[in-house]
């Protein structure tokens, strides 16, 4: 009688288990590159989520597919020497329109990996998954999601986990995260260097996101949050990780309808790529833009910003704090009304080695002033050799902001320009050849307060 009774529990567990578990094998795809699996994988996850969930499970093995679309309750699971590789014709892409609002949607965009309003969603495990973007060139200046394929793209969605793997080679941004709640990133590596507008990670309006040990390299801006809706990013934690980009390594903007609240960044390694075979952006000499990078240019508020324990080799303008009047709508029936705000950040505990010679800024606008702001515990040792330099007689209002916009600023250390209630505590800006420029230009700026 007990033997037959533990014979029906291990029965029961091993049809449980199987029930939950979907090979894309049993459904039709092939482990090979010359054959389309993409209605394989599909039918996996569609038969999964109509069964209440489980885990879809990707062998051993390359498969090509296009694009397919996650539902809730499902986790996408790849084994280590799994991949599945984005197929490299346009035909194989699904045009999607999803009706949030935003600056990147109400029209139709392709992605390898796509959710809209799902739950209860993850992709984990060893495996990669290779967009190989380098297949669709860039034949507009906005045509990244139009002609070029993100990789993987998440609306609005809820309980979002990506874990374990290893994201290559999208046609534009790697990773979309629009409007989502309770997003868990941890352990990933990411290698984007093939194309125009190759973001490593993309944060738009999202709440509740945990970011953690990543490892990315991307031609483009590396760890982003944006706001391309009235929806702020707000509630976020990003630790531990280690990033190269050829524009921004920390980027708050561009894009800032709704603005960023509540953001905790630190223990961020920022460091020169070491693979130097492939640039879009940047310096020659593989170089950043910028090491962090904060900005409101579109409406929307920053406020409560915290930035520590950060290290950075090798960025040109290292820290660029930006207030302006862009004032880009992220749709034609919603004006940018009036100017943004940036009050309450604070960086501190940065080492910064082989800085450009341009220098670092803090600049808001005339009667729209960067308050508020303290910065403990900074070096910078940066190039030098420059000549005295006049303060910009353009402020460029409305343009694009970029740490280099201005060249090279008449400050080695950091100009202010419309700024106030200002702290620098324990800054070093130490020049490797003689630098004529002081350490600090200020121009309507009021209590700027520098101390040891």
């Amino acid at each position: 009688m007990k033997k037959t009774l533990l014979s029906l529990i291990v029965i029961g567990t091993s049809i449980g288990a199987d029930a939950a578990n979907y090979n894309i094998v049993d459904f039709g795809a092939k482990n090979d590159t010359t054959v389309l699996s993409t209605e394989a994988v599909q039918n996996a996850i569609d038969r999964c989520t109509a069964n209440g969930g489980g885990t879809v499970m990707v062998p051993t093995g390359n498969y090509k597919i296009g694009s397919i679309f996650l539902k809730s309750n499902v986790t996408l699971q790849l084994e280590n020497g799994a991949t599945l590789f984005g197929s490299t014709d346009i035909k194989d892409y699904t045009p999607v329109v999803s009706d949030y609002v935003s600056l990147r949607t109400g029209v139709p965009t392709i992605q390898l990996i796509y959710a809209d309003n799902v739950s209860n969603v993850a992709i984990t495990g060893q495996g990669t998954i290779d967009g190989r973007g380098k297949a669709f060139p860039k034949l507009s200046w906005n045509d990244e999601g139009l002609t070029r394929p993100h990789l993987l793209r998440f609306i609005r969605s809820n309980d979002v986990t990506v874990t374990g793997i290893t994201l290559k080679n999208s046609g534009c941004w790697m990773q979309h995260y629009l409007a989502c709640d309770r997003v868990k990133i941890d352990g990933i590596t990411v290698f984007n260097r093939n194309n125009y507008n190759n973001d490593a990670l993309d944060l738009d309006g999202c709440h509740n996101v945990v970011v953690s040990n990543m490892i990315a390299d991307s031609d483009d801006d590396a760890i982003t949050l944006k706001s391309t809706s009235p929806r702020l990013c707000e509630d976020i934690t990003i630790s531990n990780c280690i990033v190269s980009s050829h524009c921004n390594a920390i980027k708050l903007g561009t894009e800032t309808n709704g603005g960023f609240r509540n953001i905790n960044i630190r223990g961020i390694v920022v460091k020169p790529s070491s693979d130097q075979s492939s640039q879009y952006f940047g310096y020659p000499d593989g170089r950043g833009h910028s090491a962090i990078s904060l900005e409101i240019v579109d409406g929307g508020t920053m406020r409560n910003v915290n930035i520590g324990d950060i290290t950075i080799t090798g960025t040109e303008s290292p820290i660029f704090i930006r207030l302006a009047d862009r004032a880009r709508a992220y749709s034609k029936d919603h004006p940018v009304e009036g100017v943004g705000s940036i009050s309450g950040v604070c960086l501190h505990d940065i080492m910064i080695d082989g800085a450009g010679p341009s220098g670092c800024s803090i600049t808001g606008i005339e009667n729209h002033p960067v308050t508020d702001i303290a910065l403990h515990n900074i070096t910078i040792r940066h190039a030098g050799g420059q000549k005295a330099t006049e303060a910009p007689k353009d402020e460029k209002i409305k343009d694009y902001p970029e740490s280099t916009m201005w060249g090279i600023l008449p400050a080695q250390g950091f100009w202010l320009n419309h700024t106030r209630d200002i702290e620098f505590r324990n800054v070093k800006v130490i020049a490797e050849t003689p630098d004529e420029r002081p350490v600090y230009v200020k121009s309507d700026s009021e209590n700027i307060v520098i101390s040891e």
